[in-house]
């Protein structure tokens, strides 16, 4: 029974998740490289991956794609650096800008879970090393990690953080904080109240960076490795900054919106949990599976179920929770963050539940638009919810009085084996003196609404029959006034 509710449920609410359940991993891959017939109004839908990365200016992009829960596939494409040609890798770092955010609050709520602070003590209780000037803002409620990681401490700053060349002078995490001469932003001041709005703050995010140091004693750097990388196995992650020479060997180099390099090869970020993580598209998947497995009580390799929940649940107060942007995407609720650096673009998204996502990573200014492109070539050829509409009634209305009566040698036209292709086989016999769909060990009552139309079991769907004669011609199951096909494989009056 399962077997063809489930089967009729799909047709009606997503077709193309037929099509994506019967693809390899090479087609997959052709359905988000190729053109994308019908899906854009303009010319970017008939653009191959290749073609896309030209039109934005991006020389190389990597991908990985989450699939129950699971890395499915990753790929990349395209040039690391065009001053020395050298390929890009699946194992090619990027600067993931601002998605450094979510994976810097892990590290926050790992603290939180090990007791070295709350998430809703005040800020100014846990930093030593600075103070966050708050004048009048907080006399009903405090700044919290809860509000820093979720932009909605009341914080402003410089308008987000365009890094350092690694050649000059680089200010200390606390110069960026008061504004210092050698910083190239303001400082971080109090604009409102806690919670009154969500304004995003990039400076917000660096205030707990300093109070995690000070909390735990030690660098940055040091501390997300012990506390988060390794442990998810992010093993081409770092947030060190600026990048040591051994690192940089397998890092891209930021490019313009022509694909040019710009000058230093990448920019250097002391906002380090801001936009100063350096990892792989790979690497991002692995984070975002491990988030999607603690949620579901499948992992807990650095949070436990319940502190995860911390990172999936919005504050209150704008889209964010703790660290990610959490929303409703068609049918489905999704987790997710965007980054830009000086020269770099990424995206990531995946799914609180369901265990599909996907990363994407660039070397080029106006990378950000091709990776969201891309990922949403990935949405549609796995089918994602994001893509469903909303659900349509799922039965259909049992004729009254039992439907009309058929006599058995009405009923026998009908009999016969049909097949609906990547769904299921039913066999339709008459038993006493009624018409039944065998699938598998199921036997399900056809029921007539018309003299060439059973509403099948409870209601859930209706098979609707062309015929000829004693013969039937055609066939297909309907729910909700969609319809799928069915092919013939025996049918007579003799069947049954």
């Amino acid at each position: 029974m399962d077997r063809l509710r489930c089967a009729v449920l799909v047709i009606a609410l997503m077709p193309g998740a037929l099509f994506a359940q019967s693809r390899s991993v090479t087609g997959f891959m052709a359905a988000v490289e190729g053109p994308q017939p019908g899906a854009h109004p303009d010319s970017i839908g008939a653009m191959t991956i290749q073609q896309l990365m030209e039109h934005f200016g991006v020389p190389g992009v990597s991908v990985a794609v989450i699939h129950d829960f699971e890395i499915h596939w990753a790929k990349a494409y395209g040039i690391a650096d065009v001053e020395t040609g050298a390929p890009v890798t699946t194992e090619t770092l990027f600067e993931a800008g601002s998605i450094s955010k979510p994976v810097a609050a892990m590290g926050v709520l790992k603290a939180v879970q090990d007791g070295l602070f709350g998430l809703d003590d005040d800020i100014n209780d846990i930093l030593t090393s600075w103070k966050l000037p708050v004048g009048d803002f907080t006399r009903e409620r405090a700044v919290t990690p809860r509000t820093l990681t979720s932009h909605t401490s009341g914080t402003g700053d410089g308008f987000g953080y365009p890094g350092y060349d690694p050649s000059g002078p680089i200010p200390t995490l606390v110069q960026t904080l008061e504004g210092h001469e050698l910083s190239n932003t303001g400082p971080v001041f109090m604009e409102r109240p806690p919670l009154t709005f969500q304004e995003y703050s990039g400076g917000g995010v660096s205030v707990m960076q300093q109070a995690l140091m000070d909390a735990r004693g030690r660098p940055f750097p040091e501390l997300m490795k012990e506390q988060v990388l390794d442990p998810i196995g992010m093993t081409n992650s770092t947030y060190m900054q600026p990048l040591p020479p051994d690192w940089d060997a397998h890092a891209a180099r930021a490019h313009d919106g022509t694909g040019r390099a710009m000058g230093p090869k990448w920019h250097a970020y002391p906002e380090m949990a801001a936009a100063g993580l350096w990892t792989t598209a790979s690497d991002l998947a692995r984070f975002a599976i491990e988030v999607q497995k603690s949620a579901v009580g499948r992992s807990n390799r650095v949070l436990t179920r319940a502190m995860i929940q911390e990172m999936l649940s919005p504050v209150g107060v704008g889209p964010f929770a703790i660290g990610f942007v959490i929303a409703q995407r068609g049918q489905g609720w999704y987790f997710m963050h965007g980054g830009s650096d000086w020269g770099f673009n990424a995206d990531l998204r995946a799914h609180k539940v369901k265990g599909y996502g996907a990363a994407v990573m660039t070397n080029g200014d106006r990378g950000g638009a091709l990776a969201q492109e891309i990922a949403l070539r990935i949405e549609r050829a796995y089918a994602w919810d994001s893509q469903a509409g909303p659900v349509p009634r799922g039965y259909v209305a049992l004729p009254p009085d039992g439907g009309l009566r058929l006599s058995e040698e009405q009923l026998r036209v009908f009999a016969g084996r049909y097949d609906f292709p990547d769904l299921f086989t039913a066999d339709v016999v008459v038993e006493d003196g009624r018409l039944v769909a065998v699938v598998d060990d199921d036997r399900f009552p056809l029921t007539a609404d018309t003299p060439t139309s059973f509403v099948v079991g409870g209601g859930f769907a209706r098979i609707v029959f062309a015929t000829e004669g004693d013969r039937v011609t055609a066939l297909q199951v309907e729910m909700s006034g969609r319809g799928r096909p069915g092919r013939i494989l025996r049918s007579g009056p003799g069947e049954g």
